[in-house]
């Protein structure tokens, strides 16, 4: 056995003395010292083997592993410090040469309008909330004078988890979920910007995910004039002095009276055009007095307190703002589109 161990030694050191790169290194070390290698095949005659001739045979096993291993360690670093030197070679850099421009990051248009919104309103008073994106049916249809049988709910084609969870089709869980927590306190003058999800197909105009603003005010003696005055301001100020609106008769559950609101055309100042369709006006989002049902569900007393709500979506808002024609833009990621909002 020890005439076997000199020898292997011998063959793998001649074989590693011509090993060119790391793959072969790494060949002859399972070979040779592998679980299925030739030293472990020599070592399971150790049985047969003396009481007093085991521990010197062991021994020089030892000595036998641990020179081939010297020596691997020793070729492996050597070839590892020459790719070293390859590469450095080959990724040298001119540090003299000039730098490269990095092109200039930009705030989404989305989140432009979303944070101009927010200021709008925050300058009228208004706290911003927010809710969980994943609703139960209850404060997303239910509370919002939605019960599971009301026809209103086929408006809205939802993404159900659950029979009660779903994602949410609207920011109004918010205000349900506000009008809880300040536990018929007043008054209550919130905006709730989020995400909202519907099954719609994808087009220029409708996505199956989009951003919605909504806001809420509760008090005492809250009137129709006062959404009217409210919207009137907010439009102003996101579309120019100059602007005006108009309040049609319309229905949503939640409330009750009920109006759609359109502005004079941001494209022709209400002269008439093709985006407008010759009319002068655009529509741009939903509102009316709450219902006094939602009004007790949230914990108020209707005969006292009265409040008006409106809903928009941020995407509509920004199309009009910017002259974008298809929603699909704002989702793509098309440095093309996006470059154009480093400037504005």
């Amino acid at each position: 056995m020890r005439d076997r161990l000199e020898t292997m030694k011998s063959e793998a050191l001649e074989e590693l003395k011509r090993a060119e790169d790391i793959q072969t290194l790494q060949e002859l070390r399972v070979k040779y010292l592998g679980k299925k290698g030739i030293l472990t095949e020599i070592l399971r005659g150790m049985g047969g083997l003396s009481a007093e001739e085991r521990p010197v045979i062991g021994q020089l096993a030892n000595d036998v592993r641990a020179s081939i291993e010297e020596v691997i360690a020793e070729k492996q670093n050597k070839f590892q410090q020459a790719e070293t030197e390859k590469r450095l070679r080959s990724e040298t850099i001119d540090v003299t040469l000039p730098g490269r421009n990095i092109g200039q990051g930009a705030v989404h248009p989305l989140s432009k309008v979303i944070r101009e919104i927010e200021d709008i309103f925050i300058g009228m008073g208004y706290r911003i909330a927010e809710g969980p994106e994943v609703e139960t049916d209850y404060y997303n249809f239910e509370a919002l004078n939605l019960p599971k049988d009301h026809p209103a709910r086929d408006m809205q084609d939802s993404f159900y988890i659950t029979d009660e969870i779903l994602l949410r089709t609207q920011t109004s869980p918010v205000q349900i979920r506000t009008m809880e927590a300040m536990d018929g306190e007043v008054p209550v003058k919130i905006i709730c910007p989020g995400k909202v999800y519907r099954r719609d197909d994808d087009d220029a105009t409708h996505s199956f995910q989009f951003m919605q603003i909504e806001g809420l005010v509760i008090d005492r003696n809250i009137r129709m004039s006062d959404l009217k005055g409210t919207l009137q301001q907010f439009v102003r100020e996101m579309f120019g002095s100059q602007t005006e609106i108009r309040l049609r008769p319309s229905f949503f559950p939640f409330t009750e009276p009920s109006a759609e609101v359109d502005v004079t055309c941001v494209h022709c100042g209400g002269n008439g055009c093709r985006v407008c369709k010759h009319t002068g006006w655009l529509e741009i989002l939903g509102s009316g007095m709450v219902h006094p049902r939602v009004l007790e569900m949230g914990g108020y007393d209707p005969e006292q307190y009265s409040g008006f709500a409106f809903g928009m979506g941020v995407e509509r808002i920004a199309m009009l703002k910017y002259g974008v024609d298809d929603i699909r833009h704002y989702y793509t990621n098309d440095l093309r589109f996006l470059e154009q909002f480093v400037r504005i």
